[in-house]
């Protein structure tokens, strides 16, 4: 069977269990496509999975390949695939069994699209999870119209950077929190409101917002009853809400997965390739350093997307 290079754990632990191997290419089922992968990105899942702190994904499920998404073009598609041809330039959020960090993963062609014509490939893997994580927890579940008010809380980061253009191009006033280095960034992305959560309590300077998105979670949701209006809408990617505090306000608070879907990936594609949303990458890196990447995104947190030149 033919071999491709791809970065696996066979056990949980810390950036040392990341090894560079040599794998089975993976067969793309009837409703799946094969992607030829040039670029993926690194998400905090990713190094959630390797240190075994993330509980869908059990010890016995290992040896596995990490990475969630992936820019490439189409190696084979399965036998039901009718949207999409060999040598298209594609990007998607991949599901649970194929992983990004590898020269070849397979995904169901539904949640593939058509990589915007402005981004270069590692840009375009900068996007998917990332993206859709953002426009499903603004729209989807927290039902952002334009006219409104929404805090993002950790809006520097791969998720929160791109969620300021989204909701700005929505038509929505955008407050966000940030690191005093952060503040110039994130204004550059069109963010209205800019609190410096080191210096500064946003609850002194915000009130009556319509939906708060945490990507935070903590104390810093928990203050965030205090600037939500009543009847808003509290949307986390991490911790569920206070069901208490919800009914106190009257409030629709929860928390979520983002999931792949190709559509929404089409609809961000056409807001970048109109020059509505950019991404923001900080760096790449090469298969093999990996174990660095995932590093610099756990301990540094840096602002926009962290990403793997895979060919």
């Amino acid at each position: 069977m033919a071999k491709m290079k791809a970065v696996c754990i066979h056990s949980f632990g810390g950036p040392e269990v990341l090894k560079v191997e040599s794998v089975d290419i993976p067969e793309p089922k009837d409703d799946e496509v094969l992607i030829k992968v040039h670029a993926a990105s690194v998400n905090p899942v990713d190094y959630k999975i390797r240190a075994g702190q993330y509980p869908p994904v059990k010890e016995q499920q290992l040896p596995k390949v990490l990475g969630r998404d992936v820019a490439g073009t189409i190696e084979r598609c399965g036998r039901a695939v009718r949207n999409f041809s060999e040598g298209d330039a594609v990007y998607a959020m991949l599901g649970t069994g194929s992983g990004g960090y590898a020269e070849y993963a397979t995904v169901k062609a539904d949640a593939c699209s058509r990589k915007p014509e402005r981004l270069d490939y590692s840009s375009a893997a900068a996007i998917p999870l990332a993206g859709l994580t953002a426009w499903q927890g603004l729209f989807d579940e927290g039902n952002l119209v334009a006219g409104q008010r929404v805090l993002i809380h950790g809006g520097a980061g791969g998720v929160g950077h791109l969620a300021i253009q989204f909701a700005k191009a929505k038509g929505a006033t955008v407050c966000t929190t940030v690191s005093g280095q952060d503040v110039g960034f994130v204004r550059t992305l069109g963010a209205d409101e800019v609190i410096d959560y080191k210096s500064e309590r946003f609850e002194d300077k915000l009130h009556d917002v319509d939906l708060v998105f945490d990507l935070v979670a903590g104390d810093t949701q928990e203050r965030s009853w205090a600037v939500l209006k009543d009847g808003g809408t509290m949307i986390s990617t991490l911790a569920k809400p206070s069901e208490i505090k919800a009914r106190e306000h009257h409030a629709r608070a929860t928390n979520y997965i983002a999931h792949p879907d190709g559509g929404e990936l089409a609809e961000i594609g056409r807001l970048i390739d109109e020059g509505k949303v950019r991404p923001c990458v900080v760096a790449s890196y090469t298969l093999e350093h990996a174990a660095e990447a995932q590093q610099r995104l756990e301990r540094e947190h840096p602002h926009g997307k962290v990403v793997l030149e895979v060919s």
